[in-house]
C-alpha cells in the first residue's frame, strides 16, 4: 500500500477529548473518527487490525469446533420478555418501535435470540452438543461512554453460545471455550489472565474474565504470587473463617459525641483508635428490603459478595435518604445496636469485640461494642481483597495488577433454556432442559487494550500477528532516481513474498515519515536513503526494541522475512 494514495489522516496533537492512551492514539494515528458520543468510525488502518483480530478468533473457534453465524442486531421485546431481562436490563437496552408500534430493542448481547433458535431447530438428544457464534455489532447506551473504542456505545463482539445435554455436557464445552481463548490472546501477540469473575446482569454460576494485563487498566486483577490463582476485585476471595466463640470485652456500649466525624479516619483520629478497632455499618436496599453489612474500619465492603450471601441481585447502596429512615442519622453515622433491618458481618468481625460503631444519631458513636450486643443473621467473605491477603487456594500472598477486560465465559446452566422452554428428547424418549454456556470477546476493545499494553511516548507499538501492516518502507529521498528504483524495487518483492507494506514515497521530510512509522507503531521499519545507496545497504529497525542494522540491499527482502517469521 503506498502511504501518498491511502486513507490515513493522522494528527499531530493530542485531541481534547481523549482520556486514555489508546484513545488518543487510536485517533492520533488515523485508526477512527468519532461521530457521537461513544459511536466511532473505524477507518482503513483501523479496520485492518480489527479485521485480523477476528481472523484469529474465527481461525481458533472454528478449530474448538463452533460454526459461525450472523443474527440481526434489531430483536423483538418478546424475547426479551419471555427472560424478564426487558425489564431488568435498565436504561443500557436501546429501546426503539417500528412504525406499527411494536417494541424491539438494539441487540447488546443475544443470550434470547441463539436461545429462541436453538429450542425452534433442535429437538432430540442426537443434535447436542453444538456451539455458534457470531462476530456482529452490539449497542448498550451507557450513561458515560468513554475512553474511545474501550468503553463506547456501538462496538464489535464475538459472542458465541454452547448447547449441551447435561452439566457434564457444558461444563466441557465450557473448558474447550477457555483453552481456545488462552490460544486467541496468545495468537493476539498479548500479555492475559484468566480471572474468576461475577456473571453480571448475563446470570450464570461460574465465570471467567480475560484480562490483557496495562498499567493504565481500568480494572483491579488479584493474582497470587505462589500459583495460579487470579480473580477480579469483585470475585476474589478472602481467606478467613468465622470466630468459634464471640469474645466479649465485658463493657457495656457508651455513646460518645463525635461532631462532624463521619469518615472511618475522622472518627477514629478523633477518638485515637486504630481503624481496625471500628466496625462500618454500610446499609444497601434491593428489591428485598434493606440490609445492614458490617465491615471492619480498614476494610472495603465487596457488594457482590453480598448480594451472593443475601441472594437478592438488586442490591445497591441505599440512597442517603433511606440511610435517614433506617437508621434515624446522616450518612457517616449508622450503626448495629438497634437496627430493625437484617445484619450481615464480614468474618473478620467475629474476631472482634469492645469496638466502635456508629450511633444512629447526628454526630454520635458507640464505643465498647461486642458481638452480643445485636443479632447478625450471617457471616460470609463480605469485603474486598487488599495487598498481602493471604491466597485462597495456596496460603501464599495476593498481589495486585491492572488489566483490561477483553473476554469473558459464562456456565449459564439452565437460566435461559428454562425460561425459553428449550428442549429436546432424550434416548428414553423423555424431554429435558438445554444447559447452556455463553462466551464473548470485544473485537475492537482487544485492538484498544493492544495498545495500552504496547505503546511509548512516540505511538503504538503493534504485536506483529494484529498489526494494521507488517513492514513500513521509507523512501527518504525518493526524487533521486537511484533511491526511488531501490525502493520500489525492495517493496516489489516484499509484495510478492506476501508481506504487508506500507511504502511512504511520499515528498516529506526524513523527520515526518520517522514520526509517522513510530506513531502507527508497524513492528519493521525499512528505511532506503541516498547515502545508505550508494554503500548499497539499507536499514532495517525493530518498533518494539528499537534496535537498528544496517543490511546489504540485496538481503533486504530475505531478512525480513525471517524476522517477521520469528515473531509471528
Amino acid at each position: 500500500m503506498r502511504y501518498s494514495k491511502y486513507f490515513l489522516p493522522t494528527l499531530r496533537e493530542v485531541p481534547a477529548d481523549a482520556e486514555v492512551t489508546s484513545h488518543q492514539l487510536m485517533l492520533r494515528s488515523g485508526m477512527v473518527r468519532r461521530i457521537a458520543a461513544g459511536i466511532y468510525d473505524i477507518l482503513p488502518m483501523g479496520l485492518r487490525v480489527i479485521r485480523k483480530v477476528e481472523n484469529i478468533i474465527r481461525e481458533e473457534m472454528n478449530r474448538a469446533g463452533a460454526h459461525e453465524l450472523f443474527m440481526p442486531s434489531i430483536l423483538p421485546a418478546e424475547l426479551w420478555q419471555e427472560t424478564g431481562r426487558w425489564d431488568f436490563y435498565g436504561k443500557e437496552l436501546l429501546r426503539i418501535r417500528d412504525r406499527h408500534g411494536r417494541e424491539f430493542c438494539y441487540g447488546p448481547t443475544h443470550e434470547e435470540i441463539f436461545t429462541d433458535l436453538v429450542r425452534r431447530d433442535i429437538r432430540s438428544y442426537r443434535q447436542l452438543p453444538q456451539n455458534l457464534y457470531q462476530i456482529q455489532t452490539k449497542f448498550r447506551d451507557e450513561v458515560r461512554p468513554r475512553f474511545g473504542l474501550m468503553r463506547g456505545r456501538e462496538f464489535s463482539m464475538k459472542d458465541a453460545y454452547s448447547f449441551d445435554r447435561d452439566r457434564t455436557g457444558a461444563e466441557e464445552s465450557y473448558r474447550v471455550m477457555r483453552e481456545a481463548y488462552t490460544a486467541i490472546f496468545k495468537r493476539c501477540g498479548l500479555q492475559f489472565r484468566a480471572v474468576e469473575a461475577d456473571s453480571g446482569k448475563i446470570g450464570g454460576s461460574l465465570s471467567q474474565e480475560f484480562m490483557v494485563l496495562a498499567e493504565t487498566g481500568e480494572d483491579s486483577v488479584v493474582s497470587c504470587d505462589g500459583c495460579d490463582y487470579a480473580a477480579n476485585l469483585e470475585m476474589a476471595e478472602v481467606k478467613g473463617e468465622v470466630s468459634g466463640s464471640f469474645a466479649d470485652s465485658g463493657q457495656d456500649p457508651e455513646k460518645v459525641d463525635t461532631p462532624g466525624q463521619k469518615t472511618v479516619q475522622e472518627v477514629t483520629d478523633f477518638l485515637g483508635i486504630s481503624p481496625i478497632n471500628l466496625v462500618k455499618t454500610i446499609i444497601m436496599n434491593g428489591d428485598k428490603g434493606a440490609v445492614g453489612v458490617l465491615v471492619r474500619g480498614d476494610h472495603e465492603v465487596n457488594p457482590v459478595k453480598v448480594r451472593r450471601l443475601v441472594d437478592d441481585e438488586t442490591l445497591e447502596l441505599a440512597e442517603p435518604e433511606l440511610v435517614q429512615k433506617v437508621t434515624g442519622a446522616p450518612v457517616g453515622f449508622a450503626g448495629p445496636l438497634e437496627l430493625d433491618i437484617p445484619l450481615y458481618a464480614d468474618n473478620a468481625v467475629s474476631h472482634m469485640s469492645g469496638f466502635v460503631t456508629g450511633g444512629n444519631a447526628a454526630d454520635v458513636h458507640m464505643q465498647g461494642v461486642d458481638l452480643s450486643d445485636f443479632i447478625v443473621k450471617a457471616f460470609g467473605d463480605l469485603r474486598e481483597a487488599v495487598q498481602g491477603d493471604p491466597c485462597p487456594r495456596c496460603g501464599g500472598s495476593l498481589t495486585f495488577l491492572r488489566g483490561i477486560e477483553v473476554g469473558h465465559i459464562f456456565y449459564l446452566g439452565t437460566k435461559y433454556s428454562e425460561a425459553m422452554k428449550a428442549h429436546y428428547l432424550d434416548e428414553s424418549g423423555a424431554e429435558q432442559v438445554i444447559e447452556m454456556g455463553c462466551y464473548g470477546i470485544g473485537v475492537g476493545r482487544t485492538a484498544a487494550a493492544a495498545i495500552e499494553q504496547n505503546h511509548d511516548e512516540k505511538g503504538i507499538i503493534w504485536p506483529v500477528p494484529i498489526a494494521p501492516f507488517t513492514v513500513a518502507l521509507l523512501s527518504l529521498d525518493p526524487g533521486k532516481e537511484e533511491v526511488h528504483a531501490v525502493a520500489e524495487a525492495i517493496y516489489d518483492d516484499l509484495i510478492q513474498m506476501g508481506v504487508e507494506v506500507l511504502f511512504d514515497e511520499r515528498e516529506e521530510r526524513p523527520g515526518v515519515k520517522f514520526n509517522d512509522a513510530d506513531l502507527l507503531g508497524i513492528p519493521l521499519r525499512v528505511t532506503v536513503g541516498g547515502r545508505g545507496v550508494k554503500e548499497g545497504v539499507a536499514e532495517i529497525k525493530e518498533r518494539a526494541t528499537g534496535e537498528e542494522q544496517k543490511v546489504p540491499i540485496e538481503k533486504v527482502v530475505e531478512i525480513v522475512k525471517e524476522m517477521i517469521d520469528a515473531r509471528s
